[in-house]
């Protein structure tokens, strides 16, 4: 989604092998007796910034404008690199910058652009919104002229790849609507597999959630859908960089992988439930781990404001915290928001397509792209009813139109998080959540003891499909709107006295689903299923309950496992049972038994897969669901064999005895020295760090061992097929002690800072690899307390 997109530029290495030199200097700050003031244009008057001895920084400002000014300059100061390439990367911008490679990239990035009355999308926002907006990009922009005067301060990047950042310009948070696959290739993937008569296999990978029978469109012929509708959307012929899946890989089993693995967890207790007497709101957001940051502390003040957590690097506002009224967090919840809509075009003219009973245009958009080291690129970018236009055959009549709800008029999630931080009361909040696009499960709690959960994102309606499949463009398939706030999914004050999210299919039993198509496709159960069980054991819960809840290694997969034990086993899986027999199914980073099963799952992975998927359907179903393998196994039948019983014994005891035979080769030959987190590790890089300049400049932070894995509640995914380094999980945590604020706790990985010179560069690492969680001070003594350095920026 948009706000999950944080790798970038990785295309760049092998054409931007620049020598640079480190000229840049220490950044000087006033310290905890004395304030520096430094003059910064744009602001409307005196901004305090407080800096905490944890390094986040309190900014105290007379007004709205004022507040988000000081986080755009503060985000720039720490991370302007960071947001500069995504600022470049989603305009169409690169080549200008990085040469001729990157006209693909840019043209793709232009197409996803908002091409409506900007004018009117300003205007249509809630009331302050637009003013916290604009003064969010005036302060990234103050700090990029103060740059200019004092290049010394630049972050080093620029100075080694030869380049300068872009300058803001608000009305391009309303262009920018992002660029995303959605589930387009599953959509292709399902047409492919009912022409072959293979569909019904295609649940062992993507399981419909809730239960759900295959509807082809009428009118779609599912024998001439193929990859090549996808267009610059698939993989293998996508310009880069484009987003995050295609960076990481083209192997479609890992592209899945990868996109469930962008969860979170998050849960809500009630007073009535709480040892404080008061709710506990917890949230963790898993996101990528390995490269930057996706987030960065702050606390704004101003009338009307008080708000403090996590934003987004370039994304106006705090995305998970609390204001001095309520608590709240998120999850991905799960929104169907896109549709590939295959075009008829005309043989006589291409750029006529037929839509509602008569031949209509493609509206065209003519752009120049800049190219360093060479001349301008003119490019057409295409479009039917407002939606891109990814592919276009014209021998074949055929074009494919992508529709997604980020592209809608009033979808401006850029400005989402600014309403919800204004926002004073669930009623208010409900009133915010009218321009939030990305699918959220989003978590309440106020100091009145109130909780709440409501479901979140551009939904679209479809009158006439599920949205299971492509279908046709002419105009009988056409969302009809948006679902409304009201209509979906939420609960306030429930009387079970606590909630959980951990993008699992939460849709409540009445639900009318079937009327109000929202998703089938979820992630597994694991962690919701594990944090719910903790929380039903404990009727008062604690603050160091979520804390430790955060940090759990249970693992329920291994659980699964461990009862698929064949009595009689083979010599060379023995070993391997054995030991797992010993086993409290914890991922313990000093766990052999963890390390043991990380290697056994696979094997049962891709032995399950041979067994079960037919050679036929194998290049569409290159892995298996994990929770639907263990579920067929637990209840074994015919898809296994004549005995189904047997065939299944059988294979875990190949599993057991391959997956001994690589932690031998992994671990060493003495099983009582094998340690999951020896090889399970924590890595820190520059995106760009394969450039010898890069590397030079910013040492790796590494050498940290991680337990749990991508279905532990502590989740630290991993690739097998990349290594067992950790990838994605949790950098960000937050316990709020919501009315007595002052004992929430925090934790970011690994630093508030981009920049190596800062010595926020890594020092939250070795406490995120503790879990020792952090105070996050709140109330003005408690800042004042623990105040490190002082920062006024005065009015330029």
């Amino acid at each position: 989604m948009l706000i999950q997109r944080r790798a970038f530029l990785l295309a760049t290495v092998a054409v931007l092998a620049l020598p640079g030199e480190l000229l840049a200097k220490p950044v000087v700050k006033g310290g905890k007796g004395q304030a520096l003031k430094i003059r910064a244009t744009g602001a409307r008057a005196p901004i305090e910034i407080v800096e905490d001895e944890l390094g986040v920084p309190h900014v105290r400002a007379q007004s709205l404008h004022d507040a988000y000014f000081g986080q755009g300059y503060l985000v720039a100061r720490d991370r302007l690199f960071q947001i500069d390439m995504e600022y470049r990367r989603d305009m169409g911008r690169m080549a200008e910058a990085f040469g001729p490679r990157f006209v693909a990239a840019d043209r793709a990035a232009r197409l996803f652009l908002y091409r409506g009355d900007i004018d009117a999308e300003l205007t249509a926002l809630p009331a302050g919104v637009l003013e916290c907006a604009q003064g969010y990009v005036a302060g990234v922009n103050a700090r990029i002229a103060e740059l200019a005067v004092n290049p010394a301060q630049m972050p080093l990047e620029y100075g080694i790849l030869k380049i300068a950042p872009l300058r803001w310009d608000v009305r391009d948070l309303v262009r920018n609507r992002g660029i995303g696959m959605g589930d387009a290739d599953d959509e292709v993937r399902r047409a492919q597999m009912q022409a072959r008569g293979l569909l019904d296999v295609d649940q062992l990978m993507a399981p419909l959630r809730p239960a759900w029978s295959f509807t082809v469109p009428e009118g779609l012929d599912c024998a001439a859908v193929s990859e090549a509708d996808l267009g610059i959307l698939n993989p293998t012929a996508r310009p880069v960089p484009f987003d995050a899946i295609q960076e990481a890989s083209l192997d479609r089993a890992e592209r899945r992988a990868d996109r469930f693995a962008q969860g979170s967890n998050a849960w809500t207790i009630a007073a009535s439930r709480s040892a404080t007497g008061r709710p506990i709101l917890a949230n963790d957001p898993h996101l990528g781990i390995g490269g930057n940051s996706p987030r960065h502390m702050i606390h704004l003040t101003a009338p009307g404001l008080d708000v403090i957590g996590a934003g987004a690097p370039g994304l106006p506002g705090i995305m998970q915290g609390h204001t001095d009224r309520f608590a709240f967090g998120r999850t991905n919840f799960h929104i169907d928001q896109t549709d590939l809509f295959i075009l008829r075009t005309s043989k006589d003219d291409p750029e006529l397509y037929w839509h509602k009973g008569q031949w209509k245009r493609f509206e065209t958009v003519e752009e120049e792209i800049a190219v360093k080291d060479g001349p301008a690129q003119r490019v057409t970018l295409r479009y039917a009813q407002g939606r891109p236009i990814v592919a276009q055959d014209t021998a074949r009549q055929r074009a494919s139109a992508f529709a997604t709800t980020s592209m809608l008029p009033g979808a401006n999630m850029r400005f989402a998080i600014i309403a919800i931080n204004l926002a004073r009361d669930w009623a208010s909040l409900r009133e915010a959540f009218r321009i939030h696009v990305s699918p959220t499960n989003f978590h309440y709690a106020d100091i009145d003891g109130n909780t709440g959960w409501q479901t979140i994102g551009f939904t679209p309606k479809r009158p006439k499909h599920d949205g299971l499949f492509p279908a046709p463009g002419d105009g009988d398939f056409d969302w009809t709107g948006i679902l409304p706030v009201e209509e979906m999914p939420h609960v306030y004050n429930p009387k079970e006295g606590w909630f959980a999210s951990a993008n699992q299919m939460n849709l409540p039993a009445d639900y009318p689903y079937k009327e109000k198509v929202i998703s089938f496709d979820w992630s597994d159960p694991f962690r919701y299923d594990r944090i719910s069980e903790v929380l039903r054991s404990q009727p008062k819960h604690r603050l160091e309950d979520s804390i430790a809840l955060q940090h759990d290694v249970q693992s329920l997969p291994a659980r699964a496992l461990l009862k698929l034990i064949p009595a009689k086993l083979s010599a060379d899986a023995a070993p391997a049972a054995a030991l797992l027999r010993r086993w409290d199914c914890g991922i313990g980073a000093d766990s052999a038994a963890a390390l043991l099963y990380e290697m056994i799952l696979p094997e049962l992975q891709a032995g399950f897969r041979d067994l079960v998927v037919p050679p036929a359907a194998r290049a569409f179903i290159p892995s298996v669901n994990l929770f639907e393998m263990l579920r067929i196994l637990a209840t074994p039948d015919k898809r296994l064999g004549a005995d189904p019983v047997a065939a299944r014994d059988a294979l875990v005891d190949r599993a057991l005895a391959a997956g001994w035979k690589k932690a031998l080769e992994q671990g060493g030959a003495d099983p009582a020295q094998w340690r999951w987190g020896d090889l399970h590790r924590v890595t820190i890089a520059h995106p760009l760090s394969s450039l010898p300049g890069i590397a030079a400049a910013f040492p790796k932070i590494e050498g940290g061992r991680s337990g749990g894995d991508g279905y532990t509640p502590m989740a630290r995914g991993f690739n097998a097929k990349r290594g067992y380094q950790v990838s994605h999980g949790a950098s960000y945590l937050l316990v709020a002690d919501v009315g007595a604020w002052d004992n929430s706790r925090f934790l970011l990985l690994p630093g508030q800072s981009n920049d190596p010179r800062s010595p926020r560069y890594r020092d939250f690492y070795p406490r995120w690899l503790a879990g020792a969680m952090q105070p996050l001070w709140f109330s003005p003594e408690a800042v004042e307390r623990h105040a490190a350095e002082r920062t006024v920026l005065m009015p330029g």
